[in-house]
């Protein structure tokens, strides 16, 4: 079969939302999608069996960046893979490491060849460039793989967007020539997945859209959203790519974001979502639920029994009280922290297997309106 097969099973009437299926070699993926993520071959604070038997996760994350540097490819390859290492079944996607590497603003420096960058754990100077990127991702082993781009910070003037956006689609062909001319390592095909840039420029979104279409690959990211432009902007501009980019490939938003955010971009077509939210905003303290979002630090919680979220078909959830996890919370103990997490991937995982459920039956848009206006609401 190929290495990679999306399917559209159904398509919602008042709105471009729908729900389909990615099959990898690593197993089915319904969408839409929630992704957590493991940026260092872990979600933090949350196991492998607990992700697989309690969030419902299907698909997890990596990141070149940060697992290139520890804990590095020597041990990645000796382990036989990301899959092998961390004993997660089911797919992969790796980040290619550009936002990480673009976020050190003060210790890169960018050049056609590639960018030269310092460690944030030693200070040792690296060059990431698109066939150094592929070749690191061959060695994690990911289903998914990321083309290496340069994501620009908002906001940005049109001329260095433009420029940056060209130098992003240089880097793809580069990308797609070292993927012909090396193998997957593990006896598994990789897929990968291009990176719309263009910054706020509609002109620019659309020739990057039109570009990495073009690439006819297995997939199509739209990223350098929510780097700080407002709400209403990542809407328009992911309206905007979700149109121009094939109806039959999947559309990844990267980084993105609440879950109402995550609902409305649902809506305008995007199929798998990532973002650590969930899982940093759980270790603050901030439950995502299927009745608003609460801070569990909140005194007003001191003595209320009832479970975390008896509306999340989820163990833990149901079975710890709010009162027993602010008690943890404010004794800093570390079990707090993975239940607040497990919690909010829960919570992320169910919100999109019910947006599913629903465009499945035809009646998503009236649901998310009611959903939305009842999750966001602060308790």
């Amino acid at each position: 079969m190929p290495a990679l097969q999306f399917s559209i099973d159904a398509e919602d009437t008042g709105s471009r939302a729908r729900a389909g299926s990615i099959v990898t070699e690593h197993g089915e993926v319904p969408t839409p999608i929630f992704m957590p993520v493991g940026t260092g071959g872990t979600v933090k604070a949350v196991t492998q069996r607990q992700l697989k038997e309690e969030v419902g996760a299907r698909i997890i994350l990596g990141n070149t960046y940060h697992l290139y540097l520890r804990p590095g490819l020597d041990v990645l390859e000796k382990a036989g893979g990301i899959h092998a290492f961390n004993h997660w079944e089911g797919p992969v996607l790796t980040d290619s490491g550009g936002y990480q590497v673009f976020s050190l603003a003060a210790s890169r420096k960018i050049s056609e060849e590639g960018v030269v960058f310092q460690s944030h754990i030693d200070g040792s100077r690296h060059l990431f460039s698109p066939e150094k990127v592929m070749d690191i991702q061959r060695v994690i082993g990911a289903d998914i793989i990321m083309a290496f781009d340069e994501c620009p910070p908002y906001p940005s003037e049109y001329g260095y967007v433009k420029d940056s956006m060209e130098l992003t689609h240089r880097w793809l062909d580069r990308c797609v020539t070292r993927l012909k001319e090396t193998e997957a390592l593990y006896g598994y095909e990789q897929n990968l997945f291009p990176i719309v840039q263009g910054g706020t420029f509609p002109d620019l979104r659309k020739a990057s859209c039109d570009y990495i279409a073009s690439a006819n690959a297995a997939g199509n990211a739209i990223g350098g959203l929510s780097v700080g432009e407002p709400t209403p902007m990542i809407y328009e501009f992911c309206g905007m790519c979700c149109e121009w980019l094939p109806a039959q490939k999947p559309r990844y938003l990267m980084g993105v974001g609440t879950p109402w955010d995550i609902l409305e971009c649902i809506a305008l077509g995007v199929d798998m979502f990532d973002c650590v939210m969930p899982t940093r905003n759980g270790r603050n303290a901030m439950l995502f639920t299927t009745d608003g979002v609460v801070n569990i630090d909140n005194k007003k919680w001191e003595f209320d029994f009832s479970p975390v979220d008896i509306g999340l078909p989820c163990e833990t959830s149901q079975y710890y009280s709010k009162a027993y996890l602010r008690h943890l919370f404010k004794s800093k103990e570390y079990l707090g922290l993975t239940i607040a997490s497990v919690q909010n991937l829960a919570f992320y995982l169910w919100l999109v297997g019910e947006a599913r459920a629903h465009i499945l039956a035809g009646d998503f848009s009236s649901w998310k309106a009611e959903t939305v206006a009842r999750i966001s609401r602060r308790l």
